[in-house]
């Protein structure tokens, strides 16, 4: 490996390192108002609602989604324990549980 390479590695690691560290530095300094703070509880829930709803549909160019009917089976269950439960933990390993099952059983 040239040190060119090395250098590019290391700069690109950098690069994307800084912008995920430095608003927790400044931050950290700041009292936030309670708005931002509750604006920003938010954030979470809806970043996990979008990655689980992408993964139930599966998208052909010029063509209308269609349902990826693995997911979705696997979804009710999951989100029945979601419900129930309200626990991350819990909803992760129903989740991988049913999908194991559809997988094994279906495929």
């Amino acid at each position: 490996m040239s040190t060119y390479s090395l250098l590019i590695i290391l700069g690109s690691g950098i690069v994307t390192w800084l912008p995920r560290i430095i608003p927790f530095l400044l931050v950290r300094k700041l009292q936030l108002p309670d708005v931002v703070i509750r604006f920003l509880s938010y954030v979470p829930i809806c970043i996990l609602t979008a990655l689980f709803v992408q993964n139930l549909f599966i998208v052909k160019q010029g063509e209308f989604p269609s349902f990826n009917l693995e997911y979705c089976i696997a979804a009710v269950p999951t989100i029945i324990v979601a419900i129930l439960t309200r626990n991350l933990m819990w909803i992760v390993i129903a989740g991988m549980s049913c999908m194991a099952l559809i997988r094994y059983f279906i495929i």
